[in-house]
């Protein structure tokens, strides 16, 4: 077995793929009793007490613009998409000058470059996914998933395929995040664009997550035969990750007016062909057929990115939730309830716009380290953007 083979199943074993690690991660909780979902915490006032775990958080890298999603390769090496189109090399901590790729855009909004995922067998085929807005032949922008192939010194792409397109865009509600599941398939969350109620049509990819092939195929076993619609019911996801290997663990932002509601942002619990349940119910309501969020808040959170925390780094953490957020700037713990489909405490750090704090933070990401890794995204547009621009910060316990 080479060297890269080994670092990729090490890799995948204490990231997003870790399922079989542990007693701890062996429960396959979508056997827990429907009643388990029934509670829902909904948070009045503010987002949360004080973390009670002393933690460091160093910043490692700097100089970005709107890091939108960083991604681990086995040589050591990161990618991380710039919102404005670029995927940048960081080797040996430092950024690399020169951009990986550069994409030509359809710049609308919360569009952009996006989400990015590595495959699985990257080690054999050097491939790695995008999620991002373009215009399509009749001047319309959508957004899409694309392929493409890493050189073998890192430092160039080349497009391979696109493996799922026509994915509706508008300047909000874009999705983005992509994430490759424990049975090696493509997930990929899409936001309604702005128009709510096609987060509960079965025929758009708009308002879900959807599940794909690495080719881009309909795998043969999801919910709806010949559709890639996996979850459907969501406004505007861009965190989600598996509890086991069934049960996706997914944020999801509440209205900004839409229906004139705010807030009520939330966390769910969901499996395949759940309805989380937007726009026809919001924050803690309940509705037939519809998954009831854990976690919700009546001010505006709303969600970056987030991940299932399984490192050693941060012992406390182990088995947490981990989320970033944007208009509230603070990175939010939420420890999952034993036995259930629920959380038993949440809990608020890093909390503060600059300089007290780090602001906005957008993608989370558990590194192969065990370190926790968070990216700003204090330049677009929504906050100063400093001298030092966009920084991904690495934490672990004090």
């Amino acid at each position: 077995m080479s060297f890269s083979t080994i670092f990729i199943i090490i890799a995948l074993s204490i990231g997003s793929a870790v399922f079989l690690a542990g007693p701890r991660f062996a429960t396959n909780l979508a056997q827990v009793a429907d009643g388990a979902r029934d509670s829902c915490i909904f948070v009045e006032n503010g987002f949360g007490p004080s973390g009670t775990v002393s933690i460091r958080a160093e910043v490692v890298v700097n100089g970005l613009e709107v890091p939108w999603a960083l991604a681990f390769l086995p040589s050591g090496d990161w990618l991380v998409t710039e919102r404005p189109g670029r995927v940048r090399l960081i080797r040996n901590g430092v950024l690399q000058g020169a951009p990986v790729l550069e994409l030509a855009l359809e710049e609308i909004g919360e569009g952009g470059l996006l989400g990015l995922a590595i495959h699985p067998r990257f080690a054999e085929n050097s491939f790695f996914y995008v999620y991002h807005t373009i215009a399509n032949s009749g001047g319309d922008a959508i957004n899409r998933v694309s392929r493409y192939r890493l050189s073998m010194n890192h430092r160039a792409a080349t497009l391979d395929r696109v493996v799922l397109d026509g994915i509706p865009a508008s300047p909000v509600h874009d999705g983005g995040r992509l994430r490759f599941g424990p049975d090696g398939m493509l997930y990929v969350s899409t936001g309604d664009a702005g128009v709510p109620n096609r987060a509960q049509s079965s025929e758009s990819l708009s308002g879900k997550i959807l599940r794909i092939t690495p080719e881009g195929g309909v795998p043969s076993d999801n919910p709806m035969p010949g559709s890639p619609v996996y979850i459907s019911g969501i406004r505007n996801s861009q965190a989600f990750d598996w509890l086991d290997r069934s049960t996706l663990i997914v944020a999801d932002h509440g209205p900004s007016g839409d229906l004139g509601q705010t807030g009520r942002d939330e966390v769910n619990f969901a499996m395949a062909g759940n309805n989380l349940g937007w726009p026809t119910v919001t924050g803690c309501q309940t509705s037939a057929g519809k998954v009831r969020p854990a976690i919700s808040w009546k001010s505006a959170v709303p969600p970056g990115g987030g991940a299932m925390y399984r490192g050693d780094k941060i012992p406390e953490w182990r088995g947490n939730f981990i989320m970033g957020t944007l208009g509230s700037t603070h990175l939010h713990r939420l420890v999952i309830r034993s036995g259930s489909l629920g959380f038993s405490s949440h809990e608020v750090y890093l909390s503060g716009e600059r300089p007290s704090g780090y602001g906005r933070l957008r993608d989370v990401q558990q590194g192969p380290d065990g370190y926790l890794y968070v990216t700003t995204s204090n330049c677009d547009s929504r906050a100063d953007c400093p001298p030092e621009k966009d920084v991904i910060i690495r934490i672990s316990k004090q």
